[in-house]
């Protein structure tokens, strides 16, 4: 898959996500840290790449509606990151992306677990 690792993640788990062979850009190498935030995204969905981040404001369906987009992974970890937690969440969502498509949707990844948005249905 292709993928966008948010500034906030820097290059520290794209050598992860490239050794699962997924196509990694960063915000960083791509010389557009402080890019907005729908700026952003729009590129990603351009690129068609995902975005990984760790900024929870992408985490509001409602700002962010999920299947306008090339999908949106937010690394959920303990407000005090160690580096475990981020290789645990990598890892977690490398093997999500084995299973499952990450377009059009928005996954909330922890150390253990993939939970996905699902908007309600209406009746």
């Amino acid at each position: 898959m292709k993928l966008k690792l948010d500034e906030n993640l820097g290059n520290r788990g794209a050598t992860l996500f490239r050794a699962a062979g997924h196509d990694v850009a960063t915000v960083v190498e791509q010389n557009l840290t402080s890019t907005p935030d729908c700026d952003l995204l729009t590129i990603c969905h351009l690129e068609e790449r995902a975005l990984v981040t760790l900024d929870m404001d992408f985490s509001n369906p409602l700002v962010f509606e999920p299947d306008r987009f090339s999908g949106i992974a937010v690394l959920r970890l303990p407000a005090r990151i160690i580096p475990e937690d981020l290789w645990a969440a990598c890892r977690v969502l490398i093997a999500a992306l084995n299973n499952s498509d990450l377009r059009g949707k928005l996954w909330i990844v922890q150390r253990d677990r993939v939970r996905e948005y699902r908007p309600e249905q209406s009746s």
